[in-house]
């Protein structure tokens, strides 16, 4: 696939070496660099509100909680729901004409006409939510992890010395989760960049290119068919879109392991 990058070619009949044109597209294709900036909204969003709402979950759950096992259950469940199944029942949630939410504000007299979730400037917050429905259980269940391998007995210390439950999280709980959260933190970026198939299956990246993130680009490129563009398959320039891609999320994962190495080593 990748020695395609440095050709033109559509899928069929022989293909043109161009070199590195290709790439020079890349650079000057408006389209793309719109889905980059839309994958870090898309992540950004997602990961703001991800990962404290996870975090505070796992909190939660891991005090003696009556029926704490009953609720990780509920919680993790989205995780093990397939993206389709997901992009189903929010798709029916958020339909402009009969979706749950336009007719419950409705009904509470808060709008007086249907919101087009989906097809405005609130497409992009709705698949927010999506993905963060999608991703706190996971999430979760690894802070979940790190909780239960801290000491106890530095709680008890605490206690003695007199600390409230506030003092005890940010001197104990966060110094002693960080190694935990670093990693939650990359795998989070990581899937929030990569993440694609709940916008191809909601909003097909619309309206007017909006919410289209950078792996729902390239699918386009390589699969219109799947996606029902009439266009042929560009798997030349469609590779040469996909290293760039590669190297833009492996950028941001590697600039963000040198980042927590020099926190490491600072504290």
């Amino acid at each position: 696939m990748l020695r395609y990058m440095f050709y033109d070619y559509v899928g069929y009949g022989e293909p043109l070496f161009i070199g590195l044109e290709n790439f020079r597209r890349v650079m000057r294709d408006g389209l793309f660099w719109e889905s980059v900036g839309n994958t870090f909204i898309y992540a950004g969003g997602k990961l703001v509100i991800t990962l404290p709402i996870s975090l505070l979950l796992a909190v939660i759950l891991n005090g003696k909680l009556r029926g704490g096992n009953l609720l990780r259950g509920i919680y993790f469940m989205p995780t093990i729901i397939s993206t389709a199944v997901i992009s189903v029942v929010f798709y029916t949630i958020f339909n402009s004409y009969n979706g749950m939410v336009n007719t419950a504000l409705m009904k509470l007299n808060l709008v007086s006409q249907p919101v087009d979730w989906l097809g405005t400037k609130y497409a992009m917050f709705t698949l927010i939510l999506v993905a963060v429905w999608g991703a706190v259980g996971n999430y979760m269940l690894l802070f979940l992890a790190g909780l239960q391998g801290i000491p106890q007995d530095l709680y008890e210390s605490a206690s003695i010395d007199g600390a409230n439950a506030g003092r005890k999280f940010w001197n104990i709980t966060l110094p002693m989760l960080a190694p935990v959260a670093q990693l939650v933190i990359m795998l989070a970026i990581i899937a929030s960049l990569k993440g694609y198939e709940s916008i191809m299956l909601i909003t097909e990246g619309g309206p007017i290119g909006k919410t289209e993130v950078m792996y729902l680009y390239l699918y386009k490129l390589l699969f219109p068919v799947a996606t029902g563009m009439p266009v042929e398959q560009q798997l030349g320039y469609g590779s040469a879109v996909g290293f760039v891609t590669a190297v833009i999320v492996g950028a941001i994962t590697g600039l963000y392991f040198l980042l927590s190495r020099k926190m490491n080593k600072m504290y």
